[in-house]
């Protein structure tokens, strides 16, 4: 397939050197003028480049012609030589799909080129524009492989965002609250460009020792500090010419983002105990909960890091601004669950997804997937009904679980205690039973009948096996 790239550029000669250093797949076609150019046109193109840095009118004018063509077309590469890069990068927040060097290092374009007409395919340029509809649109399709679900219009500006910044290698700064998904869209990020055949490392920040995150980070050589056996490369190094990702990173110490910065800005670093310079290869992208902002007018992180990480903003919104995703998010969660617990529930009742549609979500989808795992290790039938959400969900909006309507006999207490002890364990061992019984110290088959048979009373009257060890 020839992939039609729409050209405008006053260079001649730099058109000539894309056809050649782009190969036989791609057609070259120069855009002779702007004032002419418009959503009609643009259809005929899978990408469309615009060379920022060529001309005889005024860089006003050029930004100007960039913003109308950006308008009119989803996928347009800025070319611009190194001192207009900054303006390139701003007209990629402002919605074009990526930009490059001038002149251009072809094994990168051609990727993000390839990319760009998988989002845009061309109409004829005779035929009227046609607008995708969610579920024929590629962007949706390609996050589905980075388990990033839904169809809502805040889900598709969350995947053109992650497409159009694939490709770049400016950091990305990922924000949203806890459990929706940040690292599923850095994730995205990674998968969806040039350095997807390269490692994808993820760091929590948070999780690390503070005496220990610039040895984790930047690696360390043998006897660099007290218990160092050996060398050992720091995730920064592992990561390679792939992506790091550092989650939470609004945790990080004034100190150590005093190293982060120094890093950032000069792309090396140097192991502890050592002074060779390893140059940073890997695209390195952040997330965070936290109001950066505010952390900033607070003095508890550095206004210089911080506009260095915040090159590229990626918001991603709350499940509650998406509510409409809640059905595809719980069943898929649904499917996952059932065969992970060999359980044969098919489908939620109605009512159901209803309740779940109905709820804040203050944890958003890592709270809606709690809650679905639970609800499937419950069901005994199916059909996931609303008696199977309601013990798993705070009391609200007039919804309030069964067991605070009446007053629970004691013996139902304790086969309560008893459930919640067995949930717990099957939890934590990924859905093993086997492995949940033997922590517990009684039978699978006891194992299984406090969790099918919780709400009825015991029969079994016995053995020391199938007691709980309390």
């Amino acid at each position: 397939m020839c992939i039609r790239i729409g050209f405008y550029s006053k260079d001649s000669e730099l058109q000539r050197h894309l056809a050649t250093g782009l190969g036989n797949n791609f057609q070259i076609i120069h855009i002779p003028s702007l004032e002419k150019f418009s959503k009609q046109s643009a259809s005929g193109y899978h990408a469309i480049i615009l060379d920022l840095s060529s001309g005889l009118d005024s860089l006003t004018q050029r930004i100007s012609s960039a913003q109308s063509m950006i308008e009119a077309h989803d996928t347009v590469i800025v070319m611009a030589d190194p001192p207009l890069q900054i303006i390139a990068e701003e007209l990629v927040r402002q919605g074009a799909y990526g930009c490059c060097g001038r002149p251009p290092i072809f094994s990168e374009l051609s990727s993000q080129l390839r990319n760009a007409q998988l989002l845009v395919p061309p109409a004829e340029p005779s035929a009227p524009v046609r607008i995708v509809p969610h579920k024929e649109n590629p962007a949706v399709l390609l996050s589905s492989c980075d388990q990033l679900i839904g169809s809502s219009q805040s889900m598709n500006r969350v995947y053109g965002a992650a497409a159009r910044v694939s490709s770049l290698n400016t950091p990305v700064l990922v924000t949203g609250e806890s459990g929706t998904g940040k690292e599923l869209v850095a994730r995205a990020i990674h998968n969806l460009g040039v350095r997807s055949q390269h490692p994808f490392i993820a760091v929590s920040c948070g999780a690390i020792p503070e005496s220990l995150i610039e040895s984790e980070l930047f690696g360390h050589e043998k006897g660099a500090f007290t218990g160092t056996f050996g060398q050992r490369q720091g995730y920064m190094e592992q990561a390679g010419a792939g992506t790091l990702l550092l989650d939470e990173v609004g945790d990080i110490s004034l100190y150590s983002q005093i190293k982060l910065l120094r890093v950032l800005q000069q792309m090396e670093f140097s192991r502890l105990g050592s002074n060779h310079l390893i140059k940073l290869r890997a695209r390195v992208i952040f997330a965070t909960h936290r109001n950066l902002e505010e952390m900033v007018a607070a003095g508890t992180f550095r206004h210089d890091l911080y506009y260095r990480i915040n090159v590229v903003k990626l918001k991603v919104p709350t499940l509650r601004e998406h509510a409409e995703d809640i059905p595809e998010i719980a069943r898929h969660f649904l499917t996952r669950y059932a065969a992970l617990f060999e359980k044969r529930v098919e489908s939620f009742d109605p009512k159901a997804l209803a309740l779940l549609q109905d709820y804040a979500w203050p944890g958003n989808v890592r709270e809606l997937k709690n809650v679905v795992q639970s609800a499937i290790i419950l069901a005994d039938s199916t059909i996931v009904s609303v008696d199977d959400i309601l013990p798993h969900m705070p009391a609200q909006d007039g919804y309030v679980p069964a067991a605070q309507l009446s007053n629970s006999s004691f013996e139902q207490r304790i086969r309560d205690y008893k459930f919640k002890l067995a949930f717990e364990a099957v939890s934590e061992h990924g859905g093993n039973k086997t492995l949940a019984a033997r922590s517990l110290r009684i039978s699978r088959a006891y194992l299984h009948r406090l969790l099918h048979l919780s709400d009825a009373p015991e029969t079994d009257g016995g053995s020391e096996d199938d007691s709980l060890d309390t």
